[in-house]
């Protein structure tokens, strides 16, 4: 049955995520976010795959909420680190601090990388970022989608644009690292963006 409300909650609390996702799926959709729920109570990540962990995010907060939820997983594979950060990319340097802001967070897990790979070459450097997304209507999975990124961790923070690892991946292809882009530029070609493109074509099925 077509689904009506084109009101979706985002189960994040990063705006920066909020943002890449209404600029790509346009001002059709009105997207909310888990700060407007304060009492709700945190969905715990503990999946073995970003598949696992968007899939329980989605569901878990559209029973509490009752709206159709988008949530995703996504984060940065080290091949040279045996895929880490992988599902721990958000908390690679521990657990946020109380009133911690999300920019302090970020430098913190960029710096936990930068060290582990200090003696590592830049040809064993290459990594990914992997984007899974589900979009859910309480017990019911609508869509699931993957997107990726390939790249390779450069040894110095360089751009200030995006969020997260952004500031150290090096994309070859353009020369750049993805916080040296703007925000249409790194919806082209990002693991989101692209997780994003097929969730909106398949989403057509559904609206």
């Amino acid at each position: 049955m077509p689904i009506n409300n084109n009101d979706i909650l985002i189960a994040t609390t990063n705006p920066g995520k909020v943002s890449e996702i209404q600029s790509c799926l346009g001002k059709e959709f009105t997207l909310h976010n888990l700060k407007e729920f304060a009492s709700i109570q945190e969905i715990e990540e503990d999946g073995k795959t970003f598949e696992e962990n968007a899939r329980k995010k989605a569901i878990g907060y559209s029973k509490a909420t009752g709206h159709l939820t988008l949530a995703d997983d996504s984060g940065l594979v080290i091949d040279a680190l045996n895929g880490a950060p992988g599902v721990k990319s958000a908390r690679f340097s521990g657990d946020k601090l109380p009133n911690e802001e999300r920019t302090l967070i970020d430098h913190r897990n960029i710096k936990k990388v930068l060290e582990l790979l200090i003696d590592v070459p830049a040809e064993k450097r290459t990594a990914r970022f992997v984007c899974c997304m589900c979009l859910a209507k309480s017990d019911e999975i609508l869509i699931e989608t993957r997107g990726t990124l390939e790249g390779i961790i450069i040894e110095e923070e360089i751009g200030t644009n995006g969020f997260g690892y952004d500031p150290i991946f090096f994309v070859p292809s353009l020369n750049k690292t993805v916080a040296q882009l703007n925000q249409d530029e790194k919806n082209i070609i990002s693991h989101r963006g692209n997780a994003l493109k097929n969730l909106k074509e398949q989403m057509k099925n559904i609206f």
